[in-house]
């Protein structure tokens, strides 16, 4: 009901003030019983009029007056004698028979964004393979089609025109396995704008072939030329002057960034873990993509729940804190008083309690401390106890039959059940029982089994919290970002550029130093400046 989209009319009924009680009472009642009988389709809807459906004086459904609804005689009659119809109007709805549900509308618009995402995200490689085809096939035409044109005018092409064609075959080989290795490949991200060096690169490539297709139109084609060694010559130059430019294409987008000229520092907002990476000449969009792929690589899962005891604890002082409106109209002045003394005494109490605000809070992290400790040593003994059984059932299996021994992934089965509760316990106790499943630690122990590990190995991903990505994608809170810069994304970051990484829950705040230059200088020690003399005494005691 509540996703149905409807199209009704209006029921205007009016009546004027000074009429009986007894003429509204029976208004009141036409309107209720009116709109009980199409409150059972539809209990929220959309009041929609079209242009080309009835007016509002004789309103209609589906081609019939609405029930309840007066005529419309009797509708121009009432609003001749009533002037406030806008106090008493009604709006009388229906259910439509054609009617789009909230899912069905944000199904269609998940399926947009997705196409569009998908557009982009494979544009790039479509572009990129269209001027590699185009790159390719131009010299390969630029041979064939005198041959194809003019075959009895050409001249014989003798050894020096066969070397050529041996040339340009590996030339063209290797630009080919080139244009696949730099350009064919699938983007690591979507970003907001495009690379500057890439549209650089292939206006150019385009630019050069084009240029060269003109040529070959004008002086080879219309005039016909004989020289079929000088055509090979043409397209050998192509090759050549393609291949400088896939050269550069490997200094811009590869080689140019390689050396570190700025120092970056990441903050990240929720809990102020800091990292700080040296990076080289970058875009600020290209800088952003390498600051993400660092944080899932170096920054640990971002953990809402560590956060909640710092809310609630500063929660629980500002409650403790009252406020009073001494000057409120109500407050009399035998009653200043006493809540003057009140006041001084909550004042006074708070006070106090903010003194011993920081002995509350050695007190909790200790606390805290201590029952981490606890679980964290059932946990060991209880997986320890569980990896020496497995040991032990490994040593009678040597001796039984085949049909007997146990496969491994039984076995973690079998054993995840005497560590399960120690295991769940101190998630719990440390706030990560979110970021383990019940799957992914079985799938876990599994692997420790089969590689033959100790439990140290496998306690060390509880234990100590790993890097975003050691987690399932579904862990992260975080796999759509939004940077924000005053700055043109498009443009290299140099020192003091500042931006922010946003995603969901939390951002990162980047802040761009500029490495200093270092001036090292040598300083020349002359070896015979280590010489000394020992002097002994002839007499000396023994």
């Amino acid at each position: 009901m509540d996703t149905e989209s409807t199209h009704s009319g209006y029921s205007y009924h009016s009546s004027r003030s000074g009429r009986s009680n007894r003429h509204g009472e029976r208004s009141r009642e036409r309107h209720k019983a009116s709109s009980s009988k199409d409150s059972v389709r539809s209990e929220r809807s959309v009041v929609i009029n079209p242009p080309d459906s009835p007016s509002q004086d004789s309103p209609v459904h589906n081609g019939e007056p609405l029930p309840g609804e007066p005529t419309p005689a009797a509708d121009h009659e009432d609003d001749a004698q009533d002037d406030n119809w806008g106090e008493t109007t009604t709006a009388v709805t229906g259910t439509s028979e054609l009617s789009v549900s909230q899912e069905e509308v944000v199904g269609l618009g998940k399926e947009i964004q997705d196409r569009t995402h998908s557009f982009r995200r494979y544009l790039p490689l479509a572009v990129g393979l269209c001027v590699g085809l185009l790159v390719v096939a131009t010299p390969l035409v630029f041979l064939l089609l005198p041959g194809l044109m003019w075959p009895d005018r050409l001249q014989a092409c003798g050894a020096a025109c066969e070397g050529l064609f041996l040339s340009i075959s590996f030339k063209l080989l290797i630009l080919l396995v080139a244009v696949w290795a730099l350009f064919l490949r699938q983007g690591r991200a979507c970003l907001p704008r495009v690379c500057v060096y890439r549209a650089f690169l292939t206006t150019l490539t385009l630019l050069l072939t084009m240029s060269y297709w003109l040529f070959y139109g004008v002086r080879i084609l219309d005039a016909q030329d004989e020289d079929y060694h000088g055509i090979v010559q043409f397209a050998v130059s192509l090759v050549d002057s393609q291949l400088f430019v896939h050269y550069l294409a490997v200094v811009l987008l590869e080689l140019r960034h390689l050396q570190p000229c700025y120092s970056i520092c990441v903050i990240r907002s929720t809990d102020g873990e800091t990292r700080h990476y040296n990076v080289g000449q970058h875009s600020i969009q290209r800088a952003a993509l390498s600051i993400l792929e660092y944080y899932y690589r170096d920054f640990s899962l971002h953990n809402p729940a560590l956060l909640s005891a710092s809310k609630h604890r500063a929660a629980k002082h500002l409650a403790g804190l009252k406020v009073y409106n001494v000057d409120a109209p109500g407050s009399t002045a035998a009653a200043q008083p006493s809540n003057g003394n009140q006041s001084r005494a909550m004042v006074t109490a708070a006070g106090k309690r903010k003194d011993n605000a920081h002995n509350e809070l050695y007190y909790e992290e200790a606390d805290y401390e201590r029952r981490v400790r606890k679980r964290r040593a059932r946990l060991v003994v209880a997986v320890e106890e569980a990896f020496t059984h497995v040991r032990r059932m490994k040593k009678e299996d040597e001796n039984a039959t085949p049909s007997d021994i146990m496969d491994v992934r039984e076995a973690a089965l079998a054993i995840f059940p005497s560590m399960a509760r120690a295991l769940q316990k101190y998630l719990r106790t440390t706030r990560r029982q979110h970021c383990h499943s019940m799957e992914s630690i079985q799938k876990h122990l599994a692997f420790c089994l089969i590689n033959n590990m100790s439990p140290k190995a496998f306690l060390e991903a509880y234990l100590v919290p790993g890097p975003t990505l050691q987690y399932s994608p579904e862990r992260w809170m975080a796999d759509q970002w939004t940077l924000v810069s005053e700055a043109s994304v498009t443009s290299g970051i140099k020192e003091g550029t500042e931006f922010l990484l946003k995603c969901l829950d939390f951002s990162l705040a980047v802040t761009v130093k500029g490495i200093p230059y270092i001036r090292l200088t040598e300083e020349y020690i002359d070896p015979k400046s280590h010489k000394f003399l020992l002097l002994l005494q002839s007499e000396t005691s023994v």
